[in-house]
């Protein structure tokens, strides 16, 4: 095998990329074929016994040393932190407001919200009215009904995920479409799993519509409950950056934690007084 071999099938995979991405919609089938494709140059480039390398090929090795050695810089987070808004009185009623109830103005226990970039709206997790409800001043709407609903995420193209705790599983509706829902994570009852979960929570989808489940299973560290840095217990709010860094709640343990490749970091730790209890998001 030529490096110039790679450096073709390289080069077509990144076009096949781009493609889809101008395509701008899920393409499933064709995200599958460029993932076997990338494994499939990445296990040559690892057999370095059987490839030869030609002398006009320092650019592509140059490419790859860069992206190899773009990683996150780790940096440790000091622990002081300030109360935001502590005893503000400026605050505004964009929703609810009206009383615990389950009529369209009023809400019971929301327990997560987003905000749609394109329409202004806010979207609710009514927990207890189990049901998705969009808001934007007077105007409300019920988007999903008769749903144990947990989490909300949207993503670039305005698709929305919601965990539903009960059911195991993370549906996918695009919005502004009267379709069915998509199951994408979990949905084969609950369990230990790889393809179950069990009391999914919150949840964050990225650029790439890769979908992270708070799972009360496993998020990172699968290693069963613990304060180990390679454990968590009762995880929460979720949080994935542009390095592929996950920050979780970890309610149990009231911390903070970051996860990057398989390890386990405290950022906040609330096990002093005055610190964190009740960690959610």
């Amino acid at each position: 095998m030529c490096i110039n071999d790679i450096e073709v099938k390289f080069n077509a995979l990144l076009e096949q990329l781009k493609q889809l991405q101008q395509e701008n919609e899920s393409n499933e089938t064709g995200l599958n074929y460029s993932r076997k494709q990338l494994i499939k140059i990445s296990q040559e480039l690892n057999n370095p016994s059987n490839m030869s390398i030609p002398q006009n090929s320092q650019p592509l090795i140059n490419d790859i040393l860069i992206i190899s050695s773009k990683k996150p810089k780790f940096k440790k987070w000091k622990q002081n932190a300030i109360t935001v808004e502590c005893n503000a009185n400026t605050g505004q009623i964009i929703a609810g407001g009206n009383g615990k109830g389950y009529s369209e103005k009023q809400l019971s226990n929301p327990i997560d919200v987003i905000f749609d970039q394109q329409t202004h709206f806010i979207i609710i997790a009514d927990l207890s009215n189990r049901r998705v409800i969009q808001w934007m001043n007077k105007d409300q709407q019920i988007l999903i009904h008769n749903i144990d609903c947990y989490g909300l995420a949207m993503d670039k193209n305005r698709f929305l995920y919601v965990s539903d705790y009960k059911n195991n599983e993370v549906l996918q509706w695009k919005m502004g479409e009267d379709n069915e829902e998509i199951v994408v994570a979990g949905g084969n009852g609950q369990g230990n799993q790889l393809n179950q979960l069990a009391y999914p929570t919150f949840i964050f989808v990225d650029e790439y519509q890769s979908v992270y489940v708070s799972d009360r299973r496993i998020v990172a560290g699968s290693n069963s409950n613990g304060e180990n840095l390679n454990q968590i217990s009762k995880p929460e709010g979720i949080f994935v950056d542009d390095w592929g860094q996950i920050y979780v709640a970890d309610y149990g343990n009231r911390r903070i934690m970051r996860w990057y490749e398989g390890k386990g970091e405290l950022v906040v730790s609330g096990y002093k007084p005055d610190q964190l209890s009740g960690l959610m998001g």
